[in-house]
C-alpha cells in the first residue's frame, strides 16, 4: 500500500519555471483576517460601543502610496455588530497604534493625548531655543535647578532610610508588648486593691450597724407562767381499770 500523504513530488528532466505563467494580482487586493479591536470606539451610526479585544472577521488591505520608513501601512474594514455599518481604521507605525478613520470614534485616549501634548510642546520649546539663544540659558538654568531639587529629595529620602535601617523594630515592639504587659499588671493590681477597700468599708460599715441595733434594743420582757385550759382535761387519757373477775351463777351456789 503507497502512502497517502506524499512529501516528494516528481520534476520531469525537462521542466522549466519560466516558462510557468504568472499571477498577476492586483496591487490593493483585499484579504479576509481574524482580528481584535485594537480600541475602544463608537459607532456613528447607531452609537453602539465597541470594545477593545472584540473580534471580528475583517478585510485587510495594503493602503497605496504610503510608507514610514519602509513600512508598509495597513487597513482594516470591520462592521458595526448592531447596524452592519462599515468602520475603517489603519496601523499608525510612527506611534505604535492605529489611528481612525471612518465609521467610529475613538474613546479613551487621555494617555495618547497627553503624549500629543509633551511632544507640542518639547517641539515648541526647541523652536524657541532655535531662535532665542537667552531662551536657551533660561531652559538651562531651569533644567539645572530642577535637577538639583530632585537630587536634594533623593539625598532626603536616602538619610531616613538610613536612619531607619538601624532602628531594630522586634526591640521596640518587645518593649512596647512588655510595656503593654506592666500596665495590664498595674491595672489589675489597682483594681483588687479597690475591690479589697470596698469589702473592707462594706463590713465595718455592717459591724456598726449591728453594735447600734444591740445597744438600742428594748429589753426582755419575762415570760408569763402559761395558764392551765380548761379543757385539757378532756384530751387526757383515762387511765385503764384493773381487771375483774366475774364469777358464773353456778359457782355461787350453796354448798350441801
Amino acid at each position: 500500500m503507497s502512502e497517502r500523504k506524499v512529501l516528494n513530488k516528481y520534476y520531469p528532466p525537462d521542466f522549466d519555471p519560466s516558462k510557468i505563467p504568472k499571477l498577476k494580482l492586483p496591487k490593493d487586493r483585499q484579504y479576509v483576517v481574524r482580528l481584535m479591536a485594537p480600541f475602544n470606539m463608537r459607532c456613528k451610526t447607531c452609537g453602539e460601543y465597541i470594545y477593545k479585544g472584540k473580534k471580528f472577521n475583517a478585510r485587510k488591505e495594503t493602503v497605496q502610496n504610503e510608507a514610514y520608513l519602509g513600512l508598509p501601512i495597513f487597513r482594516f474594514y470591520i462592521k458595526c455588530t448592531r447596524c452592519l455599518a462599515e468602520i475603517t481604521f489603519k496601523t499608525d507605525p510612527e506611534n505604535t497604534d492605529y489611528t481612525m478613520e471612518h465609521g467610529a470614534t475613538r474613546n479613551f485616549q487621555a494617555e495618547k493625548l497627553l503624549e500629543e501634548e509633551e511632544k507640542r510642546v518639547q517641539k515648541e520649546r526647541e523652536d524657541e531655543e532655535l531662535n532665542n539663544p537667552m531662551k536657551v540659558l533660561e531652559n538651562r538654568t531651569k533644567d539645572s535647578k530642577l535637577e538639583m531639587e530632585v537630587l536634594e529629595n533623593l539625598q532626603e529620602l536616602k538619610d531616613l532610610n538610613q536612619r531607619q535601617a538601624h532602628v531594630d523594630f522586634e526591640a521596640m515592639l518587645r518593649q512596647h508588648r512588655m510595656s503593654q504587659e506592666q500596665w495590664q499588671q498595674q491595672q489589675e493590681e489597682e483594681d483588687e486593691r479597690e475591690t479589697a477597700a470596698l469589702l473592707e468599708e462594706a463590713r465595718h460599715r455592717r459591724l456598726l450597724e449591728d453594735s447600734e441595733s444591740e445597744d438600742e434594743a428594748p429589753p426582755s420582757r419575762p415570760r408569763a407562767a402559761a395558764r392551765p385550759n380548761p379543757t385539757a382535761i378532756l384530751n387526757e387519757v383515762p387511765p385503764r381499770a384493773g381487771r375483774r373477775t366475774t364469777l358464773h351463777p353456778r359457782h355461787l351456789a350453796r354448798p350441801p
